[in-house]
């Protein structure tokens, strides 16, 4: 595979003729009346844009749009064979687990609406007919500030070039993020981006960055400093979101946000990885929703061991094709590290959505919870890791976590000769991974979403 880092090359792969799939929204399409076949307007339309839109746009990571009548009509034997066979939308994590907003998997009726609309020859309808169906869609619902990359970067470094840009913040008065989006300009080579803001009194440290490193960003691992430094307080810095393979911009859960105060500045930290052929320009670009207040103040955080990053702290031996990583810890100690005690060791949290992270050789990956005294449950749990395919996962009822409580994850990789990335075409021999920023070493990631 030639785009193994990019959605849209799995979007190729899962297709058996330019078939369909993807995104957002949970609720049942309408019916014809019985006997009539199912019109384009009246049926289809409201199923392909609820749950195809986010992808099959101009622009999106699908092959193709499927905005149109024309679009529908011409792949409607592949929209048809893709949604039967379930290969489309894709939907990684398992049903055994807690249950997950924002599923984008039709419903029996609705495949059966679509195959008798196709048999009956795609008939149009009345436009009139048209009604989107209801409920949430699990997208970014509008966008207040969009903050592109200062100029065009090219990818000196190879086969991974990390890159952080210092991004102006135009307001003068606190807002809160209550939902991105993440669109890469050259989703070829963007391999990850995460999005950072730093405070007021830490803006000169990241200006000298910029500053003293040649070419548009400076070079960056981990977090946004050159040092790979972790947060460090009131001269630190804060996560707002990310983007991988398959992710989509979305609000955050209602009545929260993450708070930016005046005076900073935004990080974009880009990882590119150029395999694959000759480097070219990317302007990645980040889309905000913002608001002056919120009832709840949230924090996006990572979940690790931290030991991994150190040397030999996270081996997967060259040929072995099940090697497990696992981590468990206090939640509510971890969180009030992490959040410099903005929210308490001694009090509960929320738990609002679940991120889940691996690279090439990841073969599943899980988070669970176990309350203080009683049986793990799990959250979230991908039996089948697929790069392509990360989003992350929102609750469908967030989980209240007590002090004691304990969160885990669970990572396994295959390391075996058949399981080998490809490189400009050829499959690479099995090597040792341990933990590293780059496409070909490895990770055991976890990302979460929470308020007091």
């Amino acid at each position: 595979m030639d785009r193994y880092h990019g959605a849209r090359a799995a979007l190729l792969a899962l297709m058996s003729a330019g078939a369909v799939g993807c995104s957002n929204a949970d609720a049942e399409s309408s019916s014809s009346s019985p006997g009539a076949p199912p019109t384009y307007y009246r049926d289809v339309k409201p199923v392909l844009d609820a749950k195809c839109g986010g992808c099959h746009l101009a622009g999106g990571i699908g092959p193709f749009a499927l905005t149109t009548a024309e679009d529908a009509a011409m792949r409607k034997d592949a929209i048809v064979a893709a949604v039967q066979s379930r290969r489309m939308p894709p939907w990684p994590p398992s049903p055994d687990c807690a249950e997950l907003a924002h599923d984008p998997s039709l419903t029996d009726s609705q495949i059966d609406t679509l195959a008798r609309w196709a048999n009956a020859g795609a008939p149009l309808g009345d436009p009139n007919d048209f009604a989107p169906l209801p409920g949430d869609t699990g997208t970014l619902s509008r966008t207040d500030l969009e903050l592109p990359m200062p100029e065009p970067y090219t990818p000196t470094k190879g086969p991974d070039d990390y890159r952080c840009f210092v991004i102006d913040w135009p307001y003068d008065t606190t807002k809160f993020v209550t939902g991105l989006g993440i669109t890469p300009g050259n989703d070829s080579i963007v391999h990850h981006v995460v999005v950072f803001y730093v405070k007021e009194n830490a803006v000169p440290t990241y200006d000298a960055y910029d500053a003293a490193d040649p070419g548009p960003g400076y070079t960056c691992f981990g977090g946004p400093k050159g040092d790979n430094a972790s947060i460090d307080g009131p001269s630190g810095y804060g996560i707002l979101g990310g983007w991988a393979p398959g992710s989509f911009g979305r609000d955050t859960p209602a009545g929260t946000g993450i708070e930016v105060p005046p005076g900073g500045k935004v990080i974009l930290q880009m990882h590119y990885n150029t395999s694959h052929g000759t480097p070219e320009p990317d302007r990645t670009n980040v889309a905000l929703r913002l608001d002056d207040t919120v009832e709840i103040p949230a924090f996006s955080m990572p979940w690790l061991n931290p030991a991994w990053r150190n040397p030999g702290g996270m081996v997967i031996p060259a040929g072995e094709p099940d090697v497990v990583h696992t981590f468990e810890q206090d939640a509510a100690t971890a969180v009030a590290l992490f959040t410099k005690g903005a929210l308490p060791a001694d009090k509960p949290f929320t738990l609002h959505t679940v991120g889940l992270h691996q690279h090439l050789r990841g073969k599943s990956i899980s988070m669970s919870h176990t309350p203080s005294g009683g049986a793990e449950a799990c959250l979230v749990d991908i039996p089948k890791w697929d790069f392509h395919w990360q989003s992350p996962y929102t609750l469908l009822e967030p989980l209240r976590i007590q002090p004691g409580d304990k969160l885990r994850i669970e990572c396994h990789y295959d390391n075996s000769a058949a399981n080998q990335p490809l490189v400009n075409g050829v499959k690479m021999p099995p090597e040792d991974l341990e933990w590293g920023e780059g496409t070909n070493d490895e990770m055991c990631l976890g990302w979460f979403y929470v308020t007091q």
